[in-house]
């Protein structure tokens, strides 16, 4: 594998670990302080989806694309949408002890839905990829879940940090953030 190469799997990568930054960064906005397994958690679920979902993508192959195509900005803001609107329901539903709403918010339903939500185009780009003849999948895939590991674990320690002294407006921010995605994805593959 060459240097070309490595540098466009890499900004793939880039590419696809961006919404899992986004929610990551969402997420320890909600959470306020987090731990290191907190941070190992949302890196590994996100960075094991982002790998996971070009592997699928890549073989499924020329015969699925235009379905995954024709649908998958139609489940990725279904899920972003509901878990903004939930982490905006949640932020004035939280009273005074706040200790259970972050164990709640890395329990595995959420960060399952989350994961899902945030590697749906990887996917598509496995299917691309298949189709290209250009890439081999077990680098592709290692690169893009190692890139979006890293990129996650720091987006949710970055979003602790801002987030721990307005925990309930930056729970607001974060779920209006992911209705924002949401709808920039429907309108990106509908509109624009």
């Amino acid at each position: 594998m060459d240097a070309l190469m490595i540098s466009e799997l890499f900004l793939f990568a880039l590419g696809l670990s961006a919404d899992a930054f986004a929610v990551a960064v969402c997420r320890g906005l909600a959470a306020g302080r987090v731990t290191v397994k907190q941070m190992l958690t949302v890196g590994v679920w996100f960075g094991g989806f982002q790998a996971l979902m070009p592997t699928i993508g890549y073989f499924l192959g020329i015969h699925a694309r235009e379905l995954i195509e024709d649908y998958d900005h139609w489940i990725a803001f279904i899920l972003l949408f509901a878990i903004g609107a939930n982490m905006i329901r949640e932020s004035f539903a939280q009273g005074g002890d706040d200790a259970g709403a972050v164990d709640a918010s890395f329990s595995f339903g959420s960060m399952f839905i989350l994961a899902v939500a945030t590697s749906i185009d990887a996917l598509a780009v496995g299917i691309a990829m298949a189709m290209s003849h250009r890439y081999e999948i077990a680098p592709a895939a290692a690169m893009i879940g190692v890139v979006t590991f890293v990129l996650s674990g720091a987006g949710l320690f970055l979003g602790s940090v801002f987030g721990e002294k307005y925990k309930k407006p930056a729970t607001v921010a974060g779920g209006v953030i992911l209705i924002f995605l949401a709808v920039f994805i429907l309108g990106e593959h509908l509109w624009w």
